[in-house]
């Protein structure tokens, strides 16, 4: 029975949002699913991480724009529709071309292609300049809550771009 006092809901334990830096995480151009990027989201909060979510179909100019206006500590692409690799190399080279984004840790996982050459397009993405690639035969989520460790671990970050970065291929 209730005396009518309000009781407070249970907060969750979460960690503070932002503290270890901001990652954007976006979609490549032709890709119009979202749930990925909600899932990724979560997770990237869940470790810590302040999460500015573009959305799907997200021009080159306008991601770029946007990572030279936040300089984020990572970017995180995700590709379901199988233009990861067509769209991810095009995308990496416009954001490497400019010198501010150039050691801008990186990573691309999903579906890359519609072929099976899921080795061969990791390390076409990878010697483009992503960081890690994270295709959708392997575990993702493992492997990136790996590549965050070793990231973390390097101090590689918007401040300290000088340093070297991992390079993972999943």
């Amino acid at each position: 029975m209730s005396d009518g006092t309000a009781v407070a809901p249970a907060e969750r334990a979460l960690p503070a949002q932002g503290s270890k830096g901001t990652v954007v995480v976006t979609t490549v151009a032709s890709d119009s699913h979202t749930w990925n990027l909600v899932y990724l989201q979560l997770l990237i909060e869940e470790l810590g991480y302040r999460v500015i979510n573009l959305g799907p179909c997200v021009p080159d100019d306008l991601l770029v724009r946007e990572c030279l206006e936040t300089a984020p500590d990572l970017l995180v692409v995700s590709s379901v529709n199988g233009h990861g690799h067509q769209e991810g190399m095009r995308m990496i080279r416009r954001l490497r071309e400019q010198p501010e984004l150039a050691a801008t840790p990186a990573v691309i996982g999903g579906k890359l292609g519609i072929t099976d050459e899921a080795d061969l397009l990791s390390e076409q993405l990878t010697e483009a300049g992503f960081d890690a690639v994270f295709p959708d035969d392997a575990d993702p989520v493992i492997a990136f809550r790996s590549f965050i460790e070793v990231l973390e671990s390097s101090a590689r970050t918007a401040g300290n771009r000088a340093l070297p970065g991992p390079r993972i291929t999943a």
